[in-house]
């Protein structure tokens, strides 16, 4: 019994880390998904910016700016911000911006939560683009771009770049 234990151990140290290699590859693709999700949503806008001023004029209640300051900022991040999460350069403090910028365009959307913000949030069916986007950036703010990054190829060719600053007195 002992020996089929230390048996089952082994082979899920193994197998975990052969999975454990997958992470790189996982991030790049949730990079990737969201990164496209917003740069085409910020295209649409820039193809139509009428359209766009008519919904965040109208539909849109984004809190504290205006609707027209709203309408051409959320088309810029949109289309600036992908760029930077694909390509995993500045990776977490992007995703982080990302990530606030998602959970302003799903609050600010009423028609998104039919049944109630507190209900919808934890409803499987309501608005789950942006719980899925939100969480792939979570997993990228948490655990950074991953291997297959701008970020890490920064990391290895300039070390020092990627350490903390230690504050002297």
């Amino acid at each position: 019994m002992k020996g089929l234990m230390l048996g089952a151990g082994s082979f899920y140290a193994r197998l975990t880390r052969g999975l454990a290699g997958l992470e790189p590859v996982v991030l790049l693709l949730f990079r990737i998904w969201v990164a496209l999700a917003f740069w085409r949503a910020g295209v649409v806008k820039l193809e139509d910016p009428f359209g766009t001023q008519f919904l965040f004029n109208v539909m849109y209640q984004v809190p504290l700016l205006s609707p027209d300051v709203a309408a051409v900022l959320g088309t810029w991040v949109e289309l600036i911000v992908p760029w930077f999460i694909a390509f995993g350069l500045l990776g977490r403090p992007f995703a982080l911006l990302l990530f606030i910028y998602n959970i302003v365009a799903f609050t600010s959307f009423p028609d998104l939560w039919p049944h109630g913000f507190w209900t919808d949030l934890f409803n499987i069916t309501s608005f789950v683009d942006h719980k899925v986007w939100g969480l792939m950036l979570l997993a990228i703010i948490a655990w950074g771009p991953g291997a297959l990054s701008l970020d890490r190829l920064v990391q290895r060719f300039w070390p020092k770049a990627s350490r903390p600053v230690e504050v002297t007195s």
